[in-house]
């Protein structure tokens, strides 16, 4: 059986990131009481993770063999500085580079004579660590690669102080609390918008009564007549239809936010084992290909060389609820290829890949795969938003602004925009979606003068 059998792969979300008082999701969750004990603990409240769950790990070369943990952290301690130093950018009116890509290259570069100690291969597996170091950001960033993420605004971005943790029932648990208190037939579930027409006059027939601006059109024919609608459908989406999806379309200065903002592919792939074959006490296996470098190009044959963009696996906790599963991590153009393939090619390379890392060729095979497909799903395309080189924070700001965009509009906020890639501080998390949401519905008790929520 797959580990979906325990109800609890988390195909989308997958940590609550930065769990402390701050955090909204965390605030509900801890009201709800859907969190575990460690979670309530004040100082894993307060613990700054930097928006990196710290797990006990193991970092395994493609030669076969576990690296040195000395070898890791002095990789990844340079590489931490160096992506911490990003912030200082903000706001500059040049900065040293368009990309953080480019500038973590240009500050690696600078600093490949003294890496390692100055011994030669000691400073080619530095530089192979700081290649994979480079993944882990592109599926925290959620892009292919982070010469398309820009540098100036990257520091908007806030990570919430907590230790990252996990929803013992699942993420789901949080929205089916949440939507319990809604009246029964509130919410409908399949029913798939073709268009949004706005700035109308449509009526109920036979009601004369009054009419209102905005009327949605679902794929199956029916439609809602409303004064407002929230639109809180993925930056990926909005890319590919909102020409069609919005009539009229909107206007030229939203367009233009949606084409410039950085919208990419973050999937995982479950594996299910028999027995385990690392230790109870690791929860993070992770992948170092040897003869990597940040400096040199990667290989552009995908069908060859696809999987070497995995960071390696989340170890699923606990075992007695999920069985023995690592979940594993790819972003970018290799991950979308990923989606193409069969199960049983995942599987295999899967296979394939974990037994060139442990050295062991007889490692059994998993006997399940199960993996997210964000890019091919027709209403994402994609997994989450970046601010794109070309791009900057005012494009978030731009994209939630309401429409019409006439502040002494008679009917105002007609179309009003949520989802994470409308949150300019918290983009690419739940909590920023989360706020977002709230935010839109302020602005409607606002209009309607209803006193705010305490």
């Amino acid at each position: 059986s797959p580990p979906a059998a325990s109800g609890l792969a988390e195909v989308g979300a997958h940590w609550i990131h930065g769990p402390s008082p701050e955090n909204p999701v965390f605030r509900l969750a801890t009201g709800y009481g859907l969190l575990g004990p460690e979670a309530a603990r004040e100082e894993n409240q307060r613990a700054e993770a930097g928006g990196h769950p710290p797990l006990p790990s193991v970092t395994y070369g493609s030669s076969g063999r576990v690296l040195s943990p000395q070898a890791v952290s002095e990789a990844r301690d340079l590489f931490n500085t160096l992506l911490a130093s990003t912030r200082a950018f903000q706001g500059a009116t040049e900065p040293p580079a368009p990309s953080v890509g480019q500038y973590l290259r240009a500050e690696i570069a600078r600093r490949v004579p003294a890496l390692g100690g100055g011994e030669e291969e000691a400073r080619r597996l530095q530089l192979a660590i700081l290649a994979a170091c480079l993944k882990l950001e592109c599926c925290i960033s959620g892009t292919h690669s982070m010469d398309l993420v820009a540098l100036e605004p990257f520091g908007e971005y806030v990570s919430l102080p907590g230790l990252d943790c996990t929803f013992p029932g699942g993420y789901s648990s949080l929205p089916d609390r949440m939507l319990s208190a809604l009246p029964e037939g509130t919410v409908l579930l399949n029913k798939p918008v073709r268009t949004i027409q706005w700035r109308g006059s449509f009526h109920e027939e036979g009601d004369e009564a009054r009419d209102f601006p905005v009327r949605v059109e679902c794929e199956d024919g029916d439609t809602f007549l409303a004064d407002h609608v929230i639109v809180t459908v993925p930056l990926g989406f909005l890319k590919e239809h909102h020409q069609h999806f919005f009539q009229p379309p909107l206007p030229e200065r939203k367009a233009e936010a949606i084409r410039r903002l950085g919208f990419g592919t973050n999937n995982k792939i479950f594996l299910e084992f028999e027995r385990p074959f690392w230790e109870p006490q690791q929860q993070l296996l992770e992948a170092v290909w040897e003869d990597e470098s940040p400096l040199e190009e990667p290989s552009a044959d995908l069908e060859a060389n696809w999987f070497k963009k995995l960071i390696g696996f989340v170890v699923l906790q606990p075992p007695e609820q999920h069985g023995h599963v690592l979940c594993g991590f790819i972003a970018g153009k290799e991950s979308e290829y990923m989606e193409t393939l069969s199960d049983a090619e995942v599987l295999g390379t899967m296979t394939r890949v974990l037994r060139t890392l442990t050295g062991n060729a007889h490692l059994p095979a998993p006997r399940s795969v199960l993996r997210s497909r964000w890019h091919s799903a027709p209403y994402t395309r994609g997994s989450y938003s970046y601010v794109a080189v070309g791009s900057s924070g005012d494009d978030i700001d731009v994209l939630a602004q309401p429409l019409p965009e006439e502040p002494e509009d008679p009917r105002p906020l007609q179309l009003l925009f949520a989802g994470e890639a409308t949150h300019r501080t918290f983009y690419s998390t739940t909590h920023g979606a989360l706020l977002s949401g709230w935010r839109e519905a302020q602005r409607l008790n606002q209009l309607f003068e209803v006193p705010p929520l305490l």
